[in-house]
């Protein structure tokens, strides 16, 4: 049997398997995540004519494949956000991507050198990897399509960190990488500050602003003006590669740059009907994307990504999901007018994902850690412990607190006629 064909034959079945998942989330409470997982563990086991899914063997494909994925995401992340952006009303996503992800990567350093014996710069970069909450598999606690009008502090707090921090996981991975590279090249700290620190953030953010002002301008003004209707979805897909690509060529966070091109798209005309076509085309890209990577996942388990399975590995894993994440997050909140309630599900759901998988593949690329297989065991470990703690819980515990803090969605004008 062709290969290429089983191939095919699998992709169109994951994809069209995604059409079902929002259903069966919603009837079983489970993220549509794990039953992909479970399936690329069980095809992988019972056949070998697909690609091989380990990650160290194929470092480009993963890093490309995982890109990909995230800057979609991130794409469709912020267009769907209803609130109007300012620094005021999104103070709380802010100190979830500033405190919140520097006290969560000194810890994990601390950690992972003390539980690990691993050396400064592998700690570090898993520090800078596992801080990021995952915009791709985090949907069931984030908020839904554009203008639903969700007023929530729970979801859209979960979704604007999940927007910001993949972005500002970058400076602290390429700290990790100065650090791995100082024993040939030296480490200069004043470097680091001013070009990944402040200079290539500064970059990502004004390429996203004016790159996502001069495509709503072209979509929504000159559109209307010369009376050209743009329906089509693949407009927000466009504008992701255009926005990541001229940003990254100027030496910018691409990632960054998407999601605030994303929002500047977005509140430029908040209520625009268009945003919903944008952001629906993006959302399937994303999910016919994301199928082939968790069976990959799935297919990686079984080949022994996570090596020497160990008590440590369990024991880490669940400090990051049951005590790193929700302490950081809860220490990083304090003063602020959230009810305990909603402080301990944001702080709780610190949903680990694709972002880790790619920050990892991309380090590795740039420079030699001695613990690489090591590191991928462990980022392995957290991210299924993540998708099986949370993605078992995010539906049941956000339907329990709907009724009381969760603002339920109202369908608008449009829908009702």
């Amino acid at each position: 049997m062709d290969s290429y064909l089983v191939l095919i034959t699998l992709i169109g079945i994951a994809a069209l398997g995604m059409a079902w998942m929002p259903y069966f989330t919603e009837r079983t409470n489970i993220s549509y995540a794990l039953p992909y997982v479970a399936g690329g563990a069980i095809i992988y086991a019972v056949t070998d004519r697909l690609p091989f899914p380990d990650p160290i063997q194929a470092p480009e494909t993963t890093l490309r494949l995982t890109e990909l994925v995230v800057i979609i995401s991130l794409m469709g992340t912020g267009l769907k956000i209803d609130q109007p952006f300012s620094f005021r009303s999104w103070k709380v996503p802010f100190r979830l991507v500033t405190l919140t992800m520097i006290l969560s990567i000194a810890v994990v350093t601390l950690l992972g050198q003390w539980m690990f014996g691993l050396d400064l710069a592998a700690a570090l970069l898993l520090g800078a990897v596992l801080a990021p909450t995952d915009p791709v598999l985090a949907s069931d606690v984030q908020v839904g399509p554009p203008l639903e009008k969700n007023k929530d502090n729970i979801r859209f707090s979960l979704t604007a960190e999940a927007g910001m921090n993949d972005g500002m996981a970058f400076p602290f991975t390429w700290l990790a990488i100065a650090v791995a590279l100082s024993a040939r090249e030296g480490f200069v700290w004043h470097d680091w500050v001013l070009k990944e620190l402040l200079m290539k953030i500064a970059i990502g953010i004004a390429g996203g602003y004016f790159i996502g002002k001069a495509l709503a301008y072209a979509v929504f003004k000159v559109s209307k003006e010369r009376e050209i209707f743009i329906r089509d979805g693949f407009v927000a897909i466009c504008a992701t590669l255009v926005t990541y690509g001229v940003t990254e060529m100027l030496h910018g966070y691409g990632f960054i740059a998407v999601f605030v091109a994303a929002i500047t798209i977005r509140n430029y005309e908040l209520d625009h009907e268009y945003h919903r076509k944008l952001h629906s085309f993006t959302d399937q890209i994303e999910r016919i994307l994301l199928a082939i990577v968790l069976i990959l996942f799935g297919g990686a388990l079984v080949h022994g990504v996570i090596e020497n399975f160990s008590w440590r590995l369990v024991l880490f894993a669940l400090a990051c999901i049951f005590i790193i994440r929700p302490f950081t997050a809860w220490a990083s909140l304090y003063s602020t007018e959230l009810h305990p309630k909603e402080r301990l599900a944001i702080s709780f759901f610190g949903i680990k994902g694709i972002g880790s998988f790619f920050y990892l593949a991309f380090a590795l690329q740039h420079a030699d850690f001695v613990d690489e297989k090591l590191l991928w065991s462990i980022v392995s470990a957290v991210v299924l412990f993540s998708l099986v703690i949370h993605g078992s819980t995010a539906s049941y515990i956000m339907k329990r607190l709907g009724d009381r803090f969760l603002t339920p969605n109202k369908p608008t004008d449009e829908h009702q006629r």
